[in-house]
């Protein structure tokens, strides 16, 4: 993965979690806690698809734009699913 790609999918994955946040209120870790969660997962979600080969790398320092909004949806998605994660832990644990 490229430094645009990470860069990307990480924006997106923060973007990703906080609309999570915002979309289930009682998973909300507050806009620090979804925008950490989100950037794991951004990363996360786009290095497992780029593994997976479901994203393309870039060729020769190109850019386009498939493969960036591959990292974007996978940055997104990955950064709303370890917030979720994250929130069922803190609810595990605060109940434990």
């Amino acid at each position: 993965m490229d430094w645009v790609g990470l860069i990307v999918s990480l924006v997106s994955g923060a973007v990703g979690g906080n609309v999570a946040g915002a979309l289930m209120p009682e998973r909300s870790l507050g806009t620090g806690g979804n925008s950490l969660a989100g950037i794991v997962g951004g990363g996360l979600g786009a290095a497992i698809l780029q593994g997976l080969g479901v994203l393309a790398t870039h060729g020769a320092g190109g850019i386009d734009l498939g493969s960036i909004l591959g990292e974007v949806v996978g940055g997104g998605v990955g950064g709303a699913v370890v917030l979720a994660l994250f929130s069922l832990l803190r609810g595990a644990t605060a109940k434990a």
